[in-house]
């Protein structure tokens, strides 16, 4: 690869991740720093490198940015209905005793599709810590099966905001995105309840003791007696940190003993109190999972119908004219036309009638606001992959590949891997690997399904001390220092491991 490309490459990745680091400025300017940066650099003319930023950034946004703010907007109805908690109750019932792991690990899967890993923790922690109090113990696997189940899904399963950038920017099949990584998570979902079944045990008694008096009153209770009413110790059972069979289990009655039945969601937060003559309704889980459903269902028929017309047509690769008969089907399974029925599902559905139109609407506003800096980052990395489209990097970058024993599909997987250990925010990873891999999709011959999965499984690495995320699984989980690492940063590792054989398998299906 020529010296002066591989030198702009890499000092506008370095660009990205030292002003995150360093600098007042966020991932936005950073990006747009950096396309500066790498078209100086590669020789671009300054006028040219304006046009590229502008060009990639309306191209971006243009394919993704509606449905970015469309699938936020359900998320937030979501979350203020009660919809996300009565489906993530739901499948406790249906796992049962026993299997609280896998319970966990699927309801964070579930919820962290349409609500951002922060806010889905914190709404269901509660959950976990009621499990916990019933069965005495094992609090630190299932929060952190919880958490890491909501990793995947939040790095592999659109609408979430990274992989859906991840697609626009490479230009993959939403649907197949979809489905690959629905396949992806329910694959790796044995890995992080294996994991942390194998871990939260040694971590139990280095819970911090304010955590730990929390989840487990009864400890508390045992400790106060044992040390004559002048406090509990750190584990109530005698300053160890070990709890013992005895507090589990003969340490008489729990004082919140229905714990299964936590309240985790009060309509009065958000509603407030109803007017006279009507009542708080509770959502249930089939009414609540019809947003969320229905417009997955409408995508992947498009996929589905549009690859049974191409089978018919004797054209499965490159253009076709598409079939009248998948004339319906391509319009109800457009990604904006199936999440604004999606949204208009949320707030008719799921929202009481006499919920007043400027709550309604300051939701949405909410939601959109929490939007607009991943749109802006987005369209950015559209931008930084259209400099080095123009610039000549990526066509170089793809000659460098082509000429080394490193799988090409690879590539994007390793770059989303550096970025995110190097500044911690998954959705950064992803879209800074998508931009620099999308000039080379087509020149590689690499499919741009699985070119998204390697950018999004190899966000998930290591989530350590820089990650925002890491700070609320481990407080919430209550662990600190060593032990946060071998947890949540441990689990994160185990599910990018993981991924790595289902890269190498779907390169062999789809590649």
């Amino acid at each position: 690869m020529d010296v002066q490309l591989l030198l702009a490459l890499v000092a506008g990745i370095a660009t990205i991740i030292v002003l995150v680091l360093r600098t007042r400025l966020d991932a936005f300017i950073a990006l747009l720093v950096a396309c500066v940066v790498t078209g100086v650099l590669a020789g671009q003319e300054l006028t040219g490198i304006v046009g590229s930023i502008t060009t990639g950034f309306g191209t971006t946004l243009g394919n993704i940015g509606i449905v970015i703010g469309l699938g936020v907007a359900i998320g937030k109805i979501l979350e203020v209905s009660g919809a996300a908690d009565a489906l993530a109750r739901a499948f406790l019932r249906a796992f049962g005793r026993g299997r609280e792991e896998w319970a966990l690990g699927s309801v964070g899967s579930l919820v962290s599709i349409p609500v951002f890993c922060d806010s889905g923790y914190v709404i269901m922690n509660p959950l976990a810590r009621s499990i916990a109090r019933v069965k005495r113990g094992g609090y630190v696997a299932l929060a952190l099966a919880l958490g890491c189940g909501m990793t995947l899904t939040h790095h592999m399963v659109p609408p979430t905001p990274g992989p859906l950038a991840a697609t626009g920017i490479l230009g993959a099949d939403l649907g197949l995105v979809i489905v690959t990584g629905l396949i992806f998570t329910v694959i790796l979902l044995p890995v992080v309840v294996v994991y942390a079944r194998w871990i939260g045990p040694t971590l139990e008694d280095k819970i911090v003791p304010e955590v730990r008096d929390a989840v487990y009153p009864h400890l508390a209770a045992v400790g106060s007696a044992r040390s004559g009413g002048g406090g509990s110790t750190r584990s109530g059972s005698g300053g160890d940190g070990h709890i013992s069979d005895a507090d589990r289990a003969g340490s008489g009655p729990d004082p919140q003993g229905e714990g299964r039945e936590v309240q985790t969601y009060d309509p009065e937060t958000y509603f407030g109190e109803p007017p006279a003559g009507e009542e708080h309704r509770r959502v249930g889980a089939l009414l609540g999972s019809l947003p969320l459903a229905i417009p997955l269902v409408l995508i992947v028929a498009n996929t589905v119908t549009a690859a049974v017309d191409r089978n018919q047509q004797g054209a499965l690769a490159g253009d076709y004219e598409a079939s009248d008969w998948t004339a319906p089907f391509a319009f109800l399974g457009n990604p904006v036309v199936a999440l604004v029925i999606g949204a208009i599902l949320a707030v008719y559905v799921l929202l009481p009638r006499w919920t007043p139109r400027s709550k309604v609407q300051g939701w949405l506003a909410e939601a959109a606001s929490s939007a607009g800096l991943i749109l802006l980052i987005t369209g950015a990395g559209g931008a930084f992959g259209q400099v080095l489209r123009d610039s000549g990097v990526g066509d170089a970058l793809a000659e460098a590949i082509a000429s080394t024993a490193l799988p090409a599909f690879l590539v994007p997987f390793v770059i989303a891997t550096v970025v995110r250990i190097a500044q911690g925010s998954g959705t950064v990873a992803m879209i800074t690997a998508a931009s620099v891999t999308a000039p080379l999709v087509d020149t590689l011959g690499v499919d741009p399904v699985v070119a998204v999965l390697a950018c999004t499984a190899g966000s998930m690495v290591f989530s350590y001390f820089n990650d925002s995320y890491f700070w609320v699984v481990t407080r919430f989980a209550g662990l600190e220092g060593t032990a946060a690492l071998k947890g949540w940063s441990g689990i994160t590792t185990a599910v990018w491991v993981g991924s790595i054989p289902l890269l190498f398998v779907l390169n062999l299906i789809m590649g």
